[in-house]
């Protein structure tokens, strides 16, 4: 900025000046140097008026109108997943209450919150079967990060070990975490047929410097990792931390990581009441055991019970808070500068409402539509589905043999319907192959629909 602005100090040029040499820089540019070059624009942004308020809105209502609306559940999951939101659930979060105070900065006053949070922990807790919860992170890659520095610190060892066939947006966000902590990922290969760990690569590849050995269980690609429990014992053997990943909706049918001995729960707590909302805000799920030096060293808050001493009135309590904004500074776990604790009430208010056994039923009811879209769509000659030979969860692999994923995409759009993931840049190894999601909130019609249009795809 060439000239003074009334609003922002720091633009006096002799103020810049002086910021820029105490860091050692001649030019602002500078400060956006790790970011590739291509990415950046240099031109200057063509942005019209002032204008009123009213002419601003019709014009922005204008360009809204030609967003389209899909006529069918999206095929898509990935990360964000379509999932039914009851509507107390939004009736909750919407009250001014829990709208105006979504974060405890203020603890002493803020019982109502306090309480919402503990809950949520509680629910979580038991949900994963793990003993400590915390509040909260961005989603499931930031969770994975975190656990990946966190695991680092407790071991004081710089090797991670994570699946090859691992998300590769939480791939690419735990190496961001970890990379300037001089922390290595190292992927471990999969068997060939089932997609599941190679038991012998993990073998060979844990030693005394392994921090965390890191699973997804059901994996990005859908598939149970029927291995878990063999997994986290190769991890304890070298004293590494044991993480899980986990999609919440699989636990109503799938054993929880803490019956296989997890060290530390990650997760996405998007399926639990959050709307997906153009991806985002999501909701970062973390558990650990009661441990303290995995329960000191976990970012974020953790909301506890306790009573007054005066006269013994419950009382809900910030028991920890290793964020930097709570005085910790540079002693803080993590530097997370905003809070998803609205998203953690949707959550907490979703699973009170479903309980253990609505949760049974809601696995039961993904579990069972997505087989049936497994088969119907593996019946469809020059199709694999799913690539794996193992159990799927809400999300399998299509194969595609003779079309490609551009001209199947193609023909499934132009139906107004939205397909898979494609894989074939993320995992080239798998041809012209596609991630595709089925939950509770597709139809029998929908799956069918889906089916009839790939069969007149593949067959045109």
């Amino acid at each position: 900025m060439s000239k003074n602005h009334p609003y922002l100090p720091n633009s006096v040029p002799e103020i810049k000046k002086g910021m820029m040499e105490k860091i050692g820089i001649s030019s602002i540019t500078e400060l956006y140097s790790d970011i590739p070059d291509n990415l950046i624009y240099k031109g200057e942004l063509d942005i019209p008026g002032p204008h009123s308020e009213a002419k601003v809105k019709r014009h922005v209502s204008r360009m809204l109108e030609e967003n389209t609306t899909l006529k069918t559940v999206p095929f898509l999951g990935g990360g964000v997943w379509p999932h039914y939101v009851p509507s107390v659930v939004d009736e909750v979060i919407h009250r001014a209450e829990f709208l105006t105070s979504y974060t405890p900065y203020q603890p002493e006053i803020s019982q109502g919150i306090l309480q919402a949070v503990f809950e949520y922990q509680s629910l979580v807790s038991e949900l994963v079967g793990m003993d400590v919860t915390n509040a909260s992170l961005y989603d499931w890659a930031t969770g994975v990060g975190e656990a990946g520095l966190m695991s680092s610190r407790i071991t004081r060892r710089k090797k991670l070990l994570v699946p090859d066939l691992m998300s590769p947006d939480r791939l690419a966000v735990l190496k961001v975490y970890t990379e300037p902590a001089g922390i290595t990922v190292e992927a471990v290969g999969h068997d060939e047929a089932t997609g599941l760990m190679d038991m012998e690569d993990l073998k060979g590849k844990a030693d005394g410097e392994t921090a965390m050995v890191y699973i997804e269980n059901p994996s990005y690609l859908g598939f149970a990792e029927a291995n878990a429990a063999a997994i986290g014992e190769v991890a304890h053997e070298h004293k590494a931390l044991f993480v899980v990943g986990v999609d919440p909706t699989s636990l109503g049918l799938m054993k929880a990581p803490g019956d296989y001995d997890a060290d530390v729960v990650v997760g996405e707590g998007q399926p639990l009441g959050n709307h997906m909302s153009y991806g985002g805000p999501l909701l970062g799920l973390m558990s650990c055991k009661h441990d303290n030096r995995y329960i000191r060293q976990m970012p974020g808050r953790i909301i506890g019970l306790t009573e007054t001493l005066k006269d013994q009135r419950q009382a809900f309590v910030m028991t920890l808070a290793t964020r930097e904004q709570h005085i910790r500074r540079e002693k803080a776990t993590s530097n997370i500068c905003s809070n998803e604790a609205l998203n953690a009430v949707a959550a907490g208010v979703y699973l009170s409402l479903m309980g253990p056994q609505g949760m049974k039923e809601l696995s039961e009811h993904i579990m069972s539509k997505s087989g049936y879209a497994q088969k119907k769509i593996g019946e469809l000659p020059g199709v694999n589905a799913p690539v794996f030979d193992s159990f799927h969860f809400k999300e399998f692999t299509v194969n595609f043999q003779y079309k490609s994923l551009k001209e199947v995409n193609a023909a499934l759009s132009a139906a107004d319907i939205q397909a898979g993931i494609p894989l074939n840049k993320s995992f080239p190894e798998l041809g012209e192959t596609a991630l595709y999601c089925v939950t509770e909130m597709h139809s029998k019609k929908d799956i069918d629909l889906l089916v009839s249009i790939l069969k007149e795809a593949l067959e045109g």
